[in-house]
């Protein structure tokens, strides 16, 4: 990894499973010692419900400088406003996970299956949301109409990645889209989805994919198979297949 072409590997949570405990410090709480091993986090628990102020800081102050935290956007603006009159809630998510600091590198934004793509809302949402918010994020889109050129061009205009997530319900969603400043792949476990592992050669196989090139742009990796453990011994597996040692 570079400072110019950051690569990021992790897990959706920092929950560390008991077979897997040895592969960590073993003093520190479970963010620390998850800290310890992995380069980034996606933290999942904002979509359900708000965390303090407080909460952000103390957790950017419990990992090292480089490491990164990925924040999944509330449910309250992707599934129950569907991207309409949200400012207010905007402001108030911003907000709070804004004490990160520099250590807040992407924010995801992942719609429900019957969200379409409307030109007019999709405007007016991205607008308000990058006068809110000048950093990195992506969009995990669930509706084959997100993959129009019109939708695809709102998505650059506004500097927008979008996920590359497996599995996808839609065509091509398996690779990175929209605006070509990220790359943001999100690994749901298949075929059974958030239990499934990956094996060894189809790691291998995104092992060559991810690897950052000379001016290339950051890369995320984020195993979202987290049910039955696996999201963290396919983490490790990846990391030491691109920083072995």
């Amino acid at each position: 990894m570079t400072a110019t072409t950051p690569l990021y590997i992790g897990c959706a949570g920092w929950s560390l499973p008991r077979d897997h405990w040895e592969a960590f410090p073993a003093a520190g709480t479970h963010l620390q010692r998850y800290a310890a091993r992995m380069t980034c986090v996606e933290i999942n628990s904002s979509f359900y419900r708000p965390h303090r102020p407080a909460t952000y800081v103390r957790w950017a102050e419990s990992v090292p400088e480089d490491f990164r935290f990925s924040v999944k956007v509330p449910r309250q603006i992707t599934h129950e406003a569907r991207l309409l009159d949200c400012a207010k809630l905007i402001d108030e998510f911003i907000g709070q996970c804004s004490h990160l600091g520099q250590k807040l590198g992407c924010l995801l934004i992942q719609l429900p299956p019957s969200l379409a793509f409307e030109d007019k809302t999709a405007q007016g949402f991205f607008s308000v949301f990058r006068s809110r918010y000048d950093g990195f994020a992506v969009l995990e889109p669930r509706h084959v109409s997100w993959q129009t050129p019109q939708a695809q061009a709102l998505l650059i205009e506004h500097r927008i990645g979008q996920v590359a997530a497996d599995p996808s319900p839609i065509p091509e969603g398996d690779v990175p889209g929209a605006w070509p400043g990220i790359r943001y792949f999100r690994l749901h476990g298949s075929p059974r989805i958030y239990y499934s592992s990956y094996e060894t050669p189809w790691l291998e196989e995104l092992a060559i994919t991810l690897q950052p090139r000379a001016q290339d742009r950051p890369t995320w990796c984020i195993f979202d198979n987290t049910a039955s453990g696996a999201a963290t011994a396919n983490a490790l597996e990846l990391r030491q297949m691109v920083a072995p040692g």
